[in-house]
């Protein structure tokens, strides 16, 4: 029966722990509540721990008319917490289900249970032995100071809450800002002696850790420090029980400097008026002497007091003068005495001394004007002369030079030889503090002019070794940062030829480069604003990028830059060079043939055999074009030959340093080089380096320190050589574009198999990041996101068994439709050349005629295409993103589908733009079709986010997105 009853009360027990039902609360009654509210009387009382140090404790007594002791504070504690009973005696016990707690005494119960449970974490603390005392007391709890700013507000709520100390008990717990009820008076004693009598300190408790006193029955706020200080004085009198300190005359004087102001912010202080009447307190005036004798350097501080005379380092210095005692300033004295001794001098009671050239330049540069604040100075000639400090601040002229591809600089400083220009130029360069000069002066480097000039000679990459006396000359590129400064610097001074190079760069309008007479009327305001800025640039031999939005006619202003150097290429015999991709080679031809006949043109394609003939044929020729592809082939012919201008245009074609078309492009050898872009940067600043590499060698410098420039640097060094300019900006004609996005939801078959493979991805992609990490294992799953994409497309992408349709395929369709009814002609792209071909196929069998594109379709094949589709020839175009996305231009479109989307949203305006540009009529729609709830949901929201990340280094309206983190990955799989 034993072992069944305790079954029993183990399995209720059990049950307990995981009933729903909420135990009674013991906080506040609420409504029909028949429980009985019980009385708390809380009494907060100090108490000294083993190290001399007082904390806060308390003690409780609980009842419902007859107040009983807590004999044991944390057991009850305890049964409040978990509801359980706890007995007082054989009368009362306290019971949960009976009993319950008034709200104001209820709040400091719970902070004394909290208090409670984190005995533990101050039971290791330094004040821990007051524990020890609580262990022979189970009536109180010890309140760790961090815990009594919490809990001294609900005690002055609660009512029945008491306070004792010193034997006295008081109601409540006052906090008062008053003084310290402590008395000190200074008198004097029998034999020339004085005393300090000290009255109130042995009623005082100090709780140092509380920032508090106890006083007179209540609580006075005491700053930390006065604590400490308050504590050390009781402990040094034995708790306040000796009250009279005896003090030797020769004591005196550090008594009243130091412990009488010390004790006036611990309470009240009174002197006597025997003693007040030999106080003197005359203002403090600090000297400190300064010589140099033998190549020391000497100084003596002296601290008077009117007539008195004072050296700090003689250990007498305290001793009272005829009867007086001087109050000093021993704050003041001990600021200064802490600078001196923090400098590297040697002590000696008679003064100091220094020996070490780079501790007494320290200490005359930088610590003598700190003591200047607050002390007088007094210096021989031999210190004066020992630091030099020019009347005039040093400076650097810049100018260009006759031959324009040179800088000047020209450093200039009154007082200063040009022999000895060159060695303090090399002190610069070494990056020393100071300059020791001929005659053994020091001068410093550390101003802010030297610094300024530092600066700059960094900035520019000006080296000592390149001075010729005090000259600089550098090739005007390594200056070309400067074309952005905000006005000339307090130590930098532009010349005149510079500041004309500056003005020019900036406006290049204002050099006036004639339009070519046949092109007069063709080019509008800001292409000719283009051609200007291309003939400025190439007036310096500056190399430069046109990054003009898609559609506003790079090709035209490249060309009219090239009509006006044609007399020149035909008098030297010195041919232009276009290299562009292999879909707009017969672009650039029929472009030229349409604006500038006069120029003879060559493509130099063909077979290798064809294309080395060509080019060894070029008697006639003013202009070769040619491709990315074919120049690598053609590189060993190309790299041998100069040419009057390179035109690289797509210039994103080398991005990547690291290709073979970046370094075959980077191997050719122009007077002028230029690059037509409508997205600079795609991915990374990398490309813009790239592309500047190839176009503008020597605007920045490698691309491991281009790496560390901070964006604004680049911009402000890219931003006189690439000329950027928006539709929106230039062309108010323009018609109106757009752009929507259409959502649908995956067929029911479709979604399926979508969520099949999503689920494999994920569990294979924490694999691989868990494994292989983020870049081993980055190819792997953009090979499967992609697979996800192509679901999301179509499912019979990749499974060639699969029969039914899909979502985004059929609104497609619907789009369609609709657009024919309404005679709109949709352009549609898609990067996967297999989706093009299942919209192939469907059109076909429903009979609607359309033009086609791809990577495979020939250059000038393509640029009939879009010749008879802008003449109204079909009403469809169907075009794959990268072969179709540039060089086109296909007005006669006034829809753009974009099937799917591409991780950069810079292709997919690339895209869009080959309808929306100049020559368009109508307004254009751009339709972006997105899978509901899929990765090309997050793909959008990956674009939004990263497609301005480059704007601020480009201009406003560039779209660029960084390549794919980890982090996105994660987000667009939901791992």
């Amino acid at each position: 029966m034993n072992m069944e009853s305790g079954n029993d009360q183990l399995a209720q027990r059990i049950l307990g722990l995981f009933d729903d039902t909420p135990l009674k609360s013991s906080r506040v009654r609420p409504l029909f509540d028949t429980r009985q509210p019980l009385d708390v009387e809380i009494t907060c009382f100090p108490v000294s721990s083993g190290n001399e140090q007082a904390f806060l404790a308390v003690e409780m007594r609980v009842g419902p008319q007859r107040l009983y002791i807590v004999k044991h504070i944390r057991e009850l504690l305890r049964c409040i917490d978990r509801g359980e009973c706890y007995v007082f005696s054989r009368h009362f016990s306290y019971d949960p289900s009976l009993h319950c707690f008034h709200p104001e005494h209820f709040a400091v119960i719970q902070q004394l249970i909290a208090i409670y449970r984190n005995e533990n974490v101050y039971r290791h603390m330094p004040h821990s032995a007051i524990l020890a005392k609580q262990g022979n007391d189970e009536r109180m709890l010890l309140i760790p100071p961090y815990s009594w700013d919490a809990l001294l507000p609900s005690l002055q709520q609660a009512p029945s809450v008491l306070l004792a100390h010193d034997g006295a008990t008081f109601e409540g717990l006052s906090v008062i800002d008053e003084p310290l009820p402590i008395q000190f008076r200074l008198d004097e004693a029998d034999k020339d002696a004085f005393c300090i009598n000290v009255q109130g300190l042995e009623q005082v408790t100090v709780l140092e850790s509380y920032g508090a006193v106890i006083a007179n029955g209540a609580f006075i706020q005491t700053p930390i420090e006065q604590c400490k200080r308050l504590s050390d004085l009781k402990n040094t009198l034995g708790s306040g029980r000796q009250q009279r300190i005896l003090i030797s005359p020769n004591q005196i004087g550090p008594i009243m400097d130091k412990v009488v102001p010390g004790l006036q912010k611990i309470g009240s202080v009174r002197v006597a008026q025997a003693i007040a009447d030999r106080v003197v307190q005359p203002e403090l005036q600090a000297k400190l002497y300064l010589d140099r004798i033998r190549d020391r350097l000497l100084a003596g501080l002296e601290f008077h007091y009117g007539d008195i005379s004072i050296n700090p380092l003689d250990p007498n210095r305290h001793k009272h003068t005829e009867n007086r005692i001087l109050m000093r300033n021993t704050d003041k004295e001990q600021r200064i005495l802490e600078i001196m001794e923090q400098s590297p001098f040697v002590k000696t009671e008679g003064g100091y001394f220094l020996d070490d050239e780079d501790a007494e330049y320290n200490f005359m540069y930088h610590v003598v004007p700190q003591l200047q604040r607050i002390l007088h100075i007094y210096a021989t000639s031999a210190v004066k002369e020992r630091l030099f400090i020019p009347n005039a601040p040093p400076k650097i002229s810049v100018n260009v030079d006759e031959r324009i591809d040179w800088l000047e600089f020209k450093f200039e400083m009154d007082g200063i030889s040009e022999a000895e220009i060159r060695k303090l130029l090399k002190a610069i360069e070494e990056k020393r503090r100071y300059y020791r000069m001929a005659n053994g002066a020091l001068m410093p480097l550390e101003s802010e002019q030297f610094q300024e000039i530092i600066r700059f000679m960094n900035e520019v990459g000006l080296r000592q070794g390149e001075a010729s006396g005090a000259e600089f000359r550098i090739p005007v590129m390594r200056g070309l940062h400067l074309i952005d400064s905000q006005g000339e610097r307090q130590a930098v001074r532009f010349g005149r030829s510079f500041r004309k190079l500056l003005e020019n760069l900036r406006n290049p309008d204002h050099l006036e480069f004639p339009v070519p007479d046949s092109l007069v009327h063709v080019l509008r305001e800001y292409q000719a604003y283009g051609f200007q800025w291309l003939k400025t640039l190439a007036h310096y031999h500056f190399g430069g990028i046109l990054a003009d939005d898609m559609g506003l006619g790079k090709t035209l202003q490249s060309i009219a830059f090239v009509v006006s150097v044609l007399p020149d290429i035909q008098k030297r015999q010195l041919p232009a060079l276009v290299v562009c991709p292999a879909s707009l080679m017969y672009n650039w031809r029929n472009e030229f043939t349409r604006f500038a006949p006069s120029v003879r043109t060559i493509i130099a394609d063909g077979n290798k055999a064809e294309r080395i003939h060509k080019l060894n044929h070029l008697e006639r020729v003013d202009v070769i074009i040619t491709s990315y592809p074919l120049l690598r082939r053609d590189i060993e012919w190309y790299a041998k030959h100069s040419f009057h201008t390179l035109i690289l245009d797509e210039a994103q074609a080398f991005k990547n340093y690291t290709t073979q078309t970046a370094q075959s492009v980077k191997a050719l050898q122009a007077e002028y080089c230029f690059a037509l872009t409508g997205t600079p940067v795609e991915n990374s600043l990398e490309e813009l380096w790239s592309i500047y590499d190839a176009v503008f060698p020597g605007l920045f410098p490698g691309r491991k320190e281009f790496s560390d420039l901070p964006r604004d640097v680049v911009a402000k060094r890219s931003r006189p050589f690439l000329l950027r300019r928006l539709k929106t900006d230039v062309l108010q004609e323009l018609p109106e574009k757009i752009e929507s996005l259409q959502a649908s939801e995956l067929l029911p078959e479709q979604k399926k198999l979508y969520i099949a493979y999503l689920a494999k991805l994920q569990k294979d992609a924490l694999k691989h990041l868990d494994e292989d990490g983020f870049q081993k294992s980055r190819i792997k799953i953009l090979a499967g996101i992609t697979r996800l994409r192509q679901l999301c497309c179509h499912p019979g992408l990749f499974m060639e068994d699969y029969t039914g349709s899909s979502a985004k395929f059929e609104q497609l369709l619907e789009i369609i439709a609709e657009a024919r009814e309404a005679g709109r002609r949709p352009l549609i792209f898609s990067q996967f050349t297999e989706m093009l071909a299942l919209i192939k196929r469907e059109l076909a069998e429903q009979g609607v005629s359309y033009f086609y594109l791809d990577g495979q379709t020939p250059s000038a094949e393509r640029v009939e295409l879009c010749s008879r589709f802008n003449a109204g020839e079909r009403d469809l175009f169907l075009a794959s993103l990268k072969a179709g996305g540039t060089g086109l231009n296909l007005t006669g479109a006034d829809t753009v589908i974009l099937y799917d989307l591409w991780w950069n949203p810079a292709v997919e305006q690339q895209a869009a733009d080959r309808a929306h540009r100049i020559g368009q009529k109508q307004v254009v729609q751009v339709i972006r079709l997105v899978a509901q709830g899929t990765v090309e949901d997050k793909m959008y929201e990956i674009q939004q986010r990263k497609k301005n990340l480059i704007e601020e280094v480009i201009q406003s309206g560039e779209e660029a997105i960084s390549a794919l983190t980890e982090q996105d990955i994660r987000d667009i799989l939901n791992l």
